[in-house]
C-alpha cells in the first residue's frame, strides 16, 4: 500500500530533521549531560509520546483545520520561525554555551523529565511543520487508505527519530568530555548549530507551501 520510495522519502526527511539541532536535541543532551543517561532516556520517552500525539492528531484531522483556515497555519510557521531564530541567537550571542557544554542545572524527578520531554516535542515547530506539511506530501491518494498510509509513514518517522535521539542521549556524555578538551571544537559546534538554526528559521519564515490533509 505504501511505496518503498515514499518510506525512503520520509526516512530521509526524518533524518535531516533529527540531525538538525533543535529544541528536542537541546533538551535531551542537556538532561543527559547534567543528570545522566537514565534521565536522558526518560526524557526521550516523553519526546516519543509527543511524536505519537502528532501522529494521531494529524491523521485524525488536525491538518484539515489548517487547510480550512490557512491563517492558522501561517501563524504556526511564523511562530516556529521566531522560536528557531531565538534559539539561533542563544547559540551565537557572545558568551553563549554549547549544547554539549556541562551546565549547572537542578536535577528533576522522572515525572518532570518525562513531562518536559513531552512538552518540548509538542511545542517544537520543526515537528509540527513536518507532520502537517512534509509527511503528507508522500501520501498517494490512489494507493489505498490514506489514513493507513499516514500512520505507516508517520511510524517510520518515529522509528528514525527515536533511534537517532537514543544514540545521541547515550553518547552525549562522551561527546561533552571530548569537546571540553577541545575549546575550539566546542565553539565551532556552537557556531554551526546557530547557523543551522538561523537558516532553518529563514527557510520556514519564507516557506510558501500549504498543508495537505491526510485524514
Amino acid at each position: 500500500m505504501v511505496e518503498p520510495s515514499a518510506v525512503l522519502g520520509v526516512v530521509t526527511v526524518a533524518l535531516g530533521m533529527v540531525l538538525t539541532p533543535g529544541p528536542n536535541m537541546i533538551y535531551l543532551v542537556s538532561r543527559s549531560i547534567t543528570q545522566g543517561r537514565r534521565a536522558g532516556v526518560i526524557s526521550l520517552g516523553g519526546v516519543a509520546v509527543g511524536f505519537m500525539v502528532y501522529l494521531l492528531t494529524t491523521n485524525l484531522g488536525l491538518s484539515v483545520l489548517f487547510v480550512a483556515v490557512p491563517e492558522l497555519y501561517t501563524v504556526l510557521k511564523l511562530a516556529g520561525a521566531a522560536y528557531l531564530a531565538y534559539l539561533a541567537w542563544n547559540a551565537l550571542k557572545p558568551g553563549a554555551a554549547s549544547v554539549f557544554a556541562p551546565q549547572d542545572i537542578p536535577h528533576d524527578s522522572p515525572r518532570r523529565l518525562f513531562t518536559m520531554g513531552l512538552m518540548t516535542n509538542l511545542l517544537n515547530p520543526k515537528i509540527a511543520v513536518m507532520y502537517i506539511s512534509l509527511i503528507p506530501q508522500f501520501v498517494d491518494l490512489e494507493a489505498g487508505s490514506v489514513l493507513l498510509q499516514g500512520f505507516l509513514l508517520g511510524g517510520s518517522q518515529i522509528v528514525v527519530a527515536v533511534s537517532v535521539n537514543l544514540s545521541i542521549v547515550l553518547a552525549a556524555g562522551s561527546i561533552s568530555v571530548f569537546l571540553a578538551r577541545r575549546p575550539g571544537w566546542l565553539k565551532a559546534q556552537r557556531c554551526l548549530m546557530g547557523a543551522v538554526l538561523g537558516a532553518l528559521a529563514v527557510s520556514l519564515a519564507f516557506d510558501t507551501s500549504v498543508p495537505a490533509p491526510v485524514g
